[in-house]
C-alpha cells in the first residue's frame, strides 16, 4: 500500500538519526523527492567552488556515477598529496547526504583495501547500507557474511538488519535479529527500533508488545524512539488506556528530560484534542482514499515525535510530503500538526496550516479543545497566543 511506505520512509529517516552511519530516505512521493532533490543540488553546489583543487571538490565534481572515485583519490595521491582517513569519511558522509551512493561506496572500498586506513566498526556498517543501496540487500548480506568475527557487531549487525527492514524482508529481518540476540552483543535499542518500525510498516502492531517485553527482560534501556514506536501502534490499534499508561512510565523513566517532557505533553494534547478514545472496532477506513485511521495515527505520532525532538525541518518535511500524497487531511491530523507547531513557537507556521484547513472543512471546535488540552498540561502561554491569533485571524472568540 502507498501509505504504508510512505510510512516507511518517513519513519526509517527518525530511525536513521539515532546511528551516523544510516544515510537519508529518499522523500514519499515523486514531488517531494523532487523539491529536496533541487535543495541537494544547491547545496551541493555550494561544497564545490569554482577554482577549488582539494579531493573534496574533485570528488563532488565527478556528478555522473559512472566516474570513478577510486581514481580521484589515486589521482590525487599520485600527485604527491597525502589523504587521512577522517578526510574520506567526511567527504563520504557529503555524499551519502546527497544520495550519491555509488561514489560514497567507492570511497569505503578504498578503505578498506588500502591498509594504511583504519577501519571502524561505523565504517563497515556504512560498507553494509551503500553496499544495499547501489548492489542490494544480497550483496549487502555477503559482505556481511565476508567479514571476520571480529567485524561482527553491533553496528554491523544492526546495518544488515535495516536493511533486510528497509526492503521489507520480514523473515530475513526477524532472522538477523534473533542471531545478533545470540552473538552476546552489547545491545542498545537500535536494533529493537528497526524491528518495530517494520512491524509498524507492514502491519504487524500485534508483534510489538513482545519485542517490547523482551527488551525490558535484558535491562535494555528505551529511548524516546522506542517509546514512540511503542506508543503509536497502541494509538494505531485505539488502545488509548494502554498510551496513557505508556506515558506515564515513560515519565518516570529515568532517562526522562526534557524532550521527553514536551513529547509527552503533545501527546496528551493530541489525545485529548484530537478526542482519541479507546475501541475494540475495526479501523476506520477512508473509502475514497483507502487510508486506515490506523495509518493517520502513526503519521500523527511520527510528528510529535520531531516536535518533541525539537526537529522543526522534519515536520515541516513530513506534513509537506503527507499533502504530496493528495489524502484527504483529517480534523485529528490538523490538531497534530497546529499543537506541534505552537509548542515550538512557530506561529506562522500554525497560520498557514489554519489557511490550509480552511480550504477543506475547517473545524473551529477543534481549535477549541487544542486551547483547552494545552490549558489541561500547563501550557497556559502557548494556548492563549493560540487564541490570540485566531481572534487576529477574524475567528470568533472561543468562548
Amino acid at each position: 500500500m502507498a501509505s504504508r511506505s510512505l510510512f516507511l520512509n518517513l519513519k526509517r529517516n527518525v530511525i536513521s538519526q539515532q546511528h551516523r552511519w544510516l544515510s537519508a530516505s529518499a522523500s514519499a512521493s515523486a514531488s517531494a523527492s523532487a523539491s529536496a532533490s533541487n535543495t541537494m543540488a544547491v547545496e551541493e553546489a555550494e561544497i564545490v567552488t569554482e577554482g577549488n583543487d582539494d579531493l573534496k571538490s574533485r570528488i563532488m565534481r565527478l556528478r555522473l556515477p559512472k566516474r570513478s572515485a577510486i581514481n580521484a583519490i589515486n589521482r590525487w595521491i599520485s600527485e604527491g598529496n597525502s589523504v587521512s582517513t577522517s578526510e574520506l569519511r567526511s567527504i563520504s558522509k557529503d555524499l551519502r547526504r546527497f544520495q550519491r551512493f555509488k561514489h560514497a561506496l567507492e570511497i569505503s572500498e578504498w578503505m578498506v583495501t588500502n591498509e594504511q586506513s583504519e577501519i571502524s566498526d561505523s565504517d563497515y556498517a556504512i560498507r553494509i547500507d551503500l553496499t544495499a543501496k547501489v548492489f542490494g540487500v544480497d550483496a549487502a548480506e555477503r559482505f556481511f557474511e565476508g567479514l571476520p568475527q571480529t567485524a561482527k557487531t553491533n553496528e554491523t549487525y544492526t546495518a544488515l538488519l535495516h536493511s533486510f527492514a528497509a526492503a521489507k524482508l520480514t523473515d530475513k529481518a526477524e532472522e538477523i535479529f534473533e542471531k545478533m540476540k545470540g552473538a552476546t552483543l552489547s545491545v542498545n535499542a537500535l536494533p529493537y527500533n528497526e524491528i518495530m518500525t517494520l512491524y509498524v510498516s507492514v502491519g504487524q502492531l500485534e508483534k510489538i508488545p513482545s519485542i517490547i517485553d523482551e527488551l525490558k527482560r535484558n535491562n535494555i534501556n528505551p529511548d524516546i524512539f522506542t517509546y514512540n514506536l511503542w506508543i503509536s501502534s497502541c494509538a494505531a490499534a485505539l488502545d488509548i488506556e494502554k498510551v496513557t499508561q505508556i506515558l506515564d512510565e515513560m515519565m518516570n523513566d529515568p532517562g526522562f528530560n526534557d524532550n521527553w517532557s514536551r513529547y509527552v505533553k503533545l501527546a496528551n494534547v493530541y489525545i485529548t484534542a484530537g478526542q482519541l478514545v479507546s475501541t475494540n472496532a475495526s479501523p476506520i477506513v477512508e473509502a475514497e482514499k483507502n487510508i486506515s485511521q490506523r495509518e493517520w495515527i502513526t503519521y500523527d505520532f511520527l510528528i510529535i515525535l520531531h516536535a518533541g525532538l525539537g526537529n522543526k525541518d522534519q515536520i515541516d518535511r513530513i506534513w509537506k510530503s503527507l499533502h504530496m500524497t493528495k489524502q484527504k487531511m483529517t480534523s485529528r491530523n490538523y490538531v497534530c500538526i497546529i499543537s506541534s507547531y505552537l509548542m515550538l513557537g512557530r506561529l506562522k507556521e500554525v497560520r498557514e496550516v489554519i489557511d490550509q484547513w480552511r480550504k477543506s472543512e475547517f473545524d473551529m471546535s477543534a481549535c477549541g479543545k487544542i486551547v483547552n488540552a494545552l490549558k489541561d498540561v500547563g501550557l497556559v502561554t502557548i494556548a492563549n497566543d493560540f487564541r490570540v491569533l485566531l481572534m487576529n485571524s477574524g475567528e470568533k472568540d472561543l468562548e
